[in-house]
């Protein structure tokens, strides 16, 4: 079984120890491939570190989270054109809006959002979405610049059957986390994962958070990390009432041409 982890946090304090144990650890489980998120300037120049120094496993994005709005800056936007002329990236992100926590006013978001999406139509690079409480004004931002970009996956989801329908019919990707493994909040995800075609799903773990409920035993840890991702493809393969393989199979392959990263499996390095 091969997998790939669109969303590790690698660039989180948390890691910074045994980074090394925690690569090991994932390819050992089969996650073959791992997405690091650029969230902000620090994250996103650590990511495209990684990148460079274990290629074939860790790609890069670079990206601003909406938390971070305040932060927009010519340097920032600067690393992520100078890495994407450079081929350094394979999407531009995290970016997106979130009305949930209101971290950031909310139309400094929305100018930074459209800041990115920018950047991406520029450079002919996917987008890599965060979106919560804030479909109403996600939607039409991105919409005017879907005709210009290549590809967009909804990272994280856990909207409405509805948004879900929205983001489809817009032609989005989705990004499924361990958010479905959660029995408590989950359960709307899980009734609703069936409902993603089979070429436009995709997995994460969004380590180091969102720890899959269902891993047994139970980890002495709270740190999620990418080695967990197949509690949640068992999950997203019970939902959907497929077996794990084929959900391993599909969404590996779904990242594997959204990246633009197909062959670049760490064993084959």
């Amino acid at each position: 079984m091969e997998l790939t982890d669109i969303g590790a946090n690698l660039a989180h304090e948390s890691f910074a120890d045994d980074l090394d144990d925690v690569l090991a650890r994932a390819e050992a489980a089969g996650v073959r491939r791992l997405v690091v998120t650029g969230s902000d300037l620090d994250s996103s120049e650590a990511a495209v570190d990684l990148a460079g120094r274990y290629p074939g496993q860790c790609f890069a994005t670079a990206g601003l989270h909406p938390h971070h709005a305040r932060d927009w800056s010519p340097a920032h936007e600067q690393l992520m054109r100078d890495s994407a002329r450079a081929q350094r990236l394979v999407a531009i992100g995290e970016t997106g809006l979130d009305f949930f926590r209101d971290i950031a006013p909310r139309d400094a978001q929305e100018r930074v959002f459209a800041a990115q999406l920018a950047v991406a139509c520029d450079h002919g690079l996917p987008v890599f979405l965060h979106q919560r409480d804030a479909h109403a004004r996600f939607l039409p931002i991105l919409r005017e610049h879907l005709p210009h970009l290549t590809r967009a996956v909804v990272h994280c989801f856990t909207d409405s059957a509805q948004a879900l329908d929205a983001y489809l019919d817009a032609g989005c990707y989705i990004g499924v986390t361990g958010w479905i493994c959660d029995e408590r909040r989950g359960r709307d995800l899980y009734d609703n994962v069936a409902r993603i075609p089979d070429d436009r799903l995709m997995i994460e773990t969004d380590c180091p958070y969102l720890m899959p409920r269902t891993i047994r035993p139970k980890p002495k840890t709270r740190r999620n990390e990418p080695a967990n991702l197949p509690w949640v493809a068992e999950t997203v393969a019970a939902a959907r009432d497929q077996s794990v393989a084929q959900v391993a199979a599909l969404t590996h392959a779904n990242a594997g041409r959204f990246f633009a990263i197909e062959g670049s499996d760490a064993q084959g390095q």
